[in-house]
């Protein structure tokens, strides 16, 4: 399957990445700001400085980025209405409310599947961006289903998931049963503090949930093929990672895990956010193992369905050392070379044997996401990205609290085809 380029009219970004590619019957888009990269964010995303008590910010850039997804949707054959699964990255949560007022206008009853968590940073015009909306979508020729299962309902605008195809687009799940907010089986009982554990009890909590919703949608938590999880404190991740392996023994899934600056839902009483995509009982999947470094967690490098590969996110590390000496600049020589040039390479070097491994190569890759510490880092990282990607995917670069490796400074995220 050779992924097809997107172009539309929406503003074209500065940065090495491409609009949307669609790869199947499904359309991959890169994540948008409001921006039209040439003032930063326009007047039309904003409101009227001379009257600052008159419109919302935050509703302007929900607008403009939304008109300028649907002209690339609709370039790739589809619409907002084939909007399956939506990632949005806020700077900050109390504009929740009036984003998800806008999300409402354009999508109607027939919201997406969609995952909405706090970034530190973002691209554009820094500080002035609000938000970031990444979204998969199919095109006009396929129809998808609306899942429903026996689980908690949300408040806001989403849907709990999607069915297209064999893929099952699930939108990221906190352990809440929004009526109480963290129910008391989430939690660990306040009489007895020292017995259970907070993280244990709400990863439990959300991957029995997600069993609800994938059995609902012919699937089930052995048929994950992707996940992300978004935490507030990355001090948790051990405690997550035992129960990860109760629920993923045999299998786990292709895994990126990222700290997070907020969640939704009670706030700071949730302490993570899983988002899983899946494949139905009707087809089977194939786990890609390469001669890149295994990773000391419980997730599996990459893994490959109906000639789609969803990979692992990667961070460099030979998970050994920690960081390598190859993916450093020498400390002896402070001002030769670059920290964050170095990881990218490393990283990407990684990424190409995982793809060959699966039989595909990094010219495949339709979809990235990066997760970045320092937003300082980005030019430096681009530039080794425009070495490894002369037709460069679809991408979102966001910030991220913390990575999971010591002096880790960026974790990249891809999916790609196979030959």
């Amino acid at each position: 399957m050779k992924p097809e380029l997107v172009q539309s009219s929406a503003p074209r970004p500065m940065a090495n990445y491409s609009e949307a590619f669609k790869a199947g019957n499904l359309v991959f888009a890169a994540g948008q700001l409001a921006s039209d990269f040439v003032t930063g964010v326009p007047h039309e995303a904003s409101t009227n400085k001379g009257f600052p008590f008159y419109g919302s910010e935050i509703k302007q850039q929900t607008r403009y980025i939304l008109d300028n997804l649907r002209t690339t949707f609709e370039s790739a054959g589809s619409s907002l209405e084939n909007i399956v699964k939506a990632q949005v990255f806020m700077m900050d949560m109390n504009d929740f409310n009036a984003f998800d007022e806008v999300w409402k206008e354009y999508f109607g009853d027939n919201v997406p599947a969609r995952t909405t968590v706090g970034t530190s940073e973002l691209l554009g015009a820094g500080p002035a961006q609000l938000l970031e909306v990444d979204l998969i979508g199919h095109t006009n020729e396929v129809d998808h289903e609306v899942i429903v299962s026996p689980g908690p309902r949300p408040m806001a605008n989403y849907t709990e998931a999607i069915r297209v195809g064999n893929l099952v687009f699930a939108a990221g799940q906190i352990a809440n049963d929004f009526v109480t907010g963290v129910p008391a089986e989430a939690r660990i009982n306040p009489a007895f503090p020292y017995y259970g554990s907070d993280i244990k009890l709400q990863t439990r909590f959300i991957l029995e949930n997600f069993k609800k919703t994938f059995g609902a949608a012919n699937s089930s938590l052995s048929n994950v093929v992707k996940a992300q999880v978004f935490m507030r404190n990355l001090h948790d991740f051990n405690a997550f990672d035992e129960v990860w392996k109760e629920y993923f023994a045999e299998s786990p899934p292709p895994r990126t895990t990222v700290g997070t600056t907020e969640l939704l839902g009670s706030g700071p009483d949730q302490l993570l956010e899983i988002d899983l995509i899946a494949h139905t009982n009707d087809t089977t999947k194939r786990v890609v193992k390469s001669d890149a470094p295994r990773p000391i967690a419980a997730y599996s490098e990459a893994v490959v369905v109906d000639d789609l590969v969803f990979a692992a996110g990667q961070l460099a590390s030979d998970f050994v050392t920690g960081i390598p000496e190859e993916a450093r600049a020498n400390p002896a020589f402070p001002y030769y070379g670059s920290n964050i040039k170095s990881q990218t390479r490393f990283i990407l070097e990684n990424c190409r044997q995982t793809f060959e491994a699966a039989g595909s190569s990094l010219a495949n890759v339709f979809k990235a996401q990066v997760f970045m510490t320092d937003m300082r880092d980005f030019n430096a990282f681009d530039e080794v990205w425009k070495e490894n990607f002369p037709v460069p995917p679809a991408r979102t670069t966001v910030g991220t609290t913390g990575l999971l490796v010591k002096d880790a400074l960026v974790e990249i995220d891809l999916i790609g085809s196979v030959d």
